[in-house]
């Protein structure tokens, strides 16, 4: 066989394979079905919200202070001396009533001291009595003295008498009046002498006095820096007295925080007298301290009585003056212990209502904005501007509407637009309405 028979048969044997084989593309081509087209499903995200509620506000703010007592009495002896007696309580930390004994000062040299000058003036007295008997008599002396030198000056005149005798005569009535008119000075210097006698005899009563010291207010003695048989003297410090019946503190608090218990107001100081009569009424503060002793809190009612001299220049905060009075009347044992000198307390001053505030939890605000539920179930972020932020609550100015659906989980990342599913808050819708009652959040 020849080579080009060979080649012939080749072909022949390798084109029915081909053939096949593209019948069978073309079946399975054709029975192929097209492909079906998914439509992917939006998967949304649960969030808790809340409606927007207008409540009235109470603003308040917060800042802490040193109780204090409210009056301090500094104990100085006024005179000197050695302590006889002091009362039996006086010891720091004791109370003492007011009106007590504290101590007495031997008032033996004061009582001498008065006696003398008592004398003094008796004796004054009775020499004042003395030279007005004496100007008496030497008035009619001078009577008589004129009488004679009248006389014997008619007698010189004529020739009968010399006139040397005339001439002594007028000398002794004029020594005469020389007398009289000495009684008289004295008489005149007596009302003067009188009156310091008098002064000194007050002064030695007031010393006598101020041998003994009382209690001037019911006071915790403390400082105490005598001892029985001591001697003290004049302006030296004894010991000090805190008064119990009413205590004070110093509450630091911002400028800016303060600020916001005047937002809305209207009222208008025209002069000092004016904000001294209605300082209570214009700013409207009703104070209260809180003490936390561990599992429990313990608070006092105070008032508010005016703010501090200046203001602290680190941190740029005023002082307000709060007192709590009759603070004793206030102890529970075990939940309300007395409120004591150096005790670090917090206040909360609550300022005036402020209706129809836009309230949400400070936790809804992100960078000036919050997250909205819109209609349709999406998110929406919409820039606010807010009034002040007070405590767990901030308080807006613009941008939301009572009643608008605000997300308060968090979301991340939070794309606009985005379905949600939301849940409602209640229990955090109760809390952000006692919060802006003053409670806490």
């Amino acid at each position: 066989m020849s080579h080009k028979a060979h080649s012939r048969w080749h072909i022949l044997w390798v084109l029915p394979p081909i053939i096949l084989g593209i019948f069978i593309f073309k079946q399975a081509v054709g029975n192929k079905k097209p492909p079906s087209l998914n439509t992917a499903q939006e998967n949304s995200r649960l969030v808790r919200s809340i409606a927007v509620p207008q409540v009235d506000l109470i603003p308040q703010v917060q800042g802490y202070g040193t109780v204090q007592p409210a009056k301090i009495w500094k104990a100085v002896a006024q005179v000197s001396g050695q302590i006889l007696e002091m009362h039996p309580k006086l010891r720091d930390g004791a109370v003492i009533e007011k009106d007590s004994v504290l101590f007495k000062i031997d008032p033996s040299d004061y009582e001498l001291n008065l006696a003398q000058t008592e004398a003094e003036l008796k004796e004054l007295e009775r020499r004042g009595a003395n030279t007005k008997a004496s100007l008496k008599i030497e008035q009619r002396s001078v009577t008589l003295a004129r009488k004679e030198s009248q006389r014997l000056r008619k007698l010189a005149k004529s020739g009968t008498l010399s006139r040397s005798n005339a001439d002594s005569a007028e000398r002794n009535l004029l020594s005469a009046q020389i007398r009289v008119q000495n009684l008289k000075n004295t008489l005149a210097l007596l009302p003067a002498q009188r009156q310091v006698l008098k002064t000194k005899i007050a002064q030695a009563q007031r010393n006598l006095e101020h041998t003994q010291v009382r209690a001037p207010f019911n006071l915790r003695v403390s400082q105490l820096a005598i001892e029985t048989h001591q001697y003290v003297g004049k302006g030296q410090a004894l010991f000090a007295g805190d008064a119990i019946d009413s205590v004070e503190i110093i509450a630091q608090i911002s400028m800016s925080s303060l600020r916001t218990l005047f937002i809305g107001r209207s009222e208008q100081v025209n002069n000092v007298e004016q904000m001294n009569q209605q300082l209570l009424k214009i700013t409207g503060f009703k104070p209260r301290l809180h003490l936390d002793l561990g599992n429990h809190t313990a608070h006092w009612p105070a008032k508010f009585v005016r703010f501090h001299d200046n203001i602290d220049a680190q941190t740029r905060a005023m002082g307000v003056v709060l007192t709590v009075d009759k603070p004793l009347s206030y102890v529970i044992p075990g939940q309300r212990p007395p409120l004591s000198k150096g005790m670090f307390v917090q206040v909360t001053l609550q300022g005036q209502v402020q209706p129809q505030r836009l309230v949400i939890p400070r936790v809804a605000v992100h960078d000036e904005q919050v997250y909205l539920i819109n209609a349709e179930n999406r998110l929406e972020l919409r820039p606010i501007e807010l009034l002040f932020n007070q405590g767990d609550l901030s308080v807006v100015k613009s941008g939301l509407a009572a009643g608008e659906q605000v997300v308060i989980s968090d979301l991340i990342p939070a794309v606009s637009g985005m379905l949600l599913e939301a849940k409602t808050d209640t229990e955090l819708e109760e809390k952000l309405l006692k919060a802006a009652q003053g409670e806490t959040l």
